[in-house]
C-alpha cells in the first residue's frame, strides 16, 4: 500500500492524527521537499517525532515512482509531502501509476497554501483564477507564461495565487515582484505597474506568519521577513474583502472607496 500523508505548513505537530497513525503502521517512509518545504522542521526533526527512519526523495525519484512502487509493493509506504498531498500533479501522477500496478493508494489531506493564503487575507476562495508559479530566470531562460494567465485572470476579475520558487532556495516576495514587473516591460499588456495592489503572505502556518497588502511600488521596499513568501494580486474586491485586507493586512485605506 502506498499512502500519501500531508504535513502541513509548518511543522512536525501540523500531520493529521490519521497521517500519524500512517507513518505508525508504515513499514517504510519517504519524503519529498522539492514541491513545498515545512519552516519548521527538518528531516532530521521528523525522524525524531515519529522515531522512524525516512528517506528523503528527489524530485527525479519521485516522477519515476519505481523506488516507492517497488517499496509499496513490500509493505506499507507512506510518502510525506509538505502542505497538502494532491496540489502537485506529480503526486496525482504517482498515484495513478501505483493503482495501474495493483498497489491501493490513500491520501491522507492536510492544510496548504491555497486554502491558507486566501483566508488569511480575507479574501473568498472561490473568486480565485488559475494559480500560478514564478521561477527564478536563468540565463537565456524568462518563461512569462505567468504573466499571461495573470492577465486572464485579471480580466475576469478574479484573484491570482502566485506561488514562488524554492529551489535552489526560496525566492522572496521582492524578488517575485521584481521579476513580475519585469514581465512587463517585455510584455507590455499594461497590467503590473507600481500602482498594482498586491498582498505578501510570510510563513504562513508558523507561529510569526504575517500578511501585509499594498501598492507594489512601496511593498518592494517591505522586508517581509524569513521564508516561505506567497504573493496574491487580487482582482476584483467585494466591499467585505476589501476591509478585510485593510484590517488584517494594513492595505491603504483608499481600496475601501475604489
Amino acid at each position: 500500500m502506498l499512502t500519501f500523508v500531508g504535513l502541513g505548513l509548518y511543522g512536525t505537530r501540523d500531520i493529521t492524527l490519521r497521517g500519524k497513525d500512517a507513518v505508525d503502521k508504515a513499514d517504510y517512509v519517504f519524503a519529498e521537499f522539492y514541491t513545498s518545504k515545512l519552516l519548521g522542521a527538518s528531516v532530521e526533526d521528523l525522524e525524531k517525532f515519529f522515531g522512524k527512519k525516512i528517506t528523503l526523495l528527489s524530485r527525479e525519484e519521485v516522477e519515476k515512482g519505481k523506488i516507492l512502487i517497488e517499496s509499496a509493493s513490500k509493505g506499507n509506504t507512506v510518502l510525506l509531502v509538505a502542505g497538502d498531498p494532491m496540489v502537485a500533479t506529480t503526486h496525482v501522477s504517482l498515484k495513478i501509476l501505483a493503482e495501474e500496478r495493483g498497489i491501493k493508494t490513500e491520501v491522507i489531506h492536510n492544510s496548504s497554501i491555497i486554502t491558507a493564503a486566501p483566508g488569511m487575507l480575507g479574501l473568498q476562495h472561490y473568486k480565485f483564477g488559475r494559480i500560478v508559479s514564478i521561477p527564478f530566470p536563468q540565463e537565456n531562460y524568462f518563461p512569462t507564461s505567468v504573466y499571461d494567465f495573470l492577465a486572464q485572470n485579471m480580466k475576469m476579475g478574479l484573484h491570482t495565487l502566485l506561488l514562488l520558487d524554492i529551489n535552489p532556495r526560496p525566492m522572496t516576495a521582492n524578488e517575485g515582484m521584481e521579476i513580475l514587473l519585469k514581465m512587463e516591460e517585455k510584455k507590455k499588456l499594461g497590467i503590473i505597474n507600481g500602482d498594482t495592489l498586491i498582498a505578501v503572505v510570510a510563513r504562513a502556518g508558523a507561529p510569526d506568519a504575517a500578511v501585509k497588502a499594498g501598492y507594489m511600488k512601496d511593498m518592494l521596499k517591505e522586508n517581509f521577513g524569513p521564508p516561505l513568501h506567497t504573493l496574491v494580486i487580487p482582482g476584483k474586491l467585494h466591499f467585505a474583502e476589501a476591509e478585510a485586507l485593510v484590517k488584517l493586512a494594513h492595505a491603504p485605506k483608499d481600496i475601501l472607496e475604489e
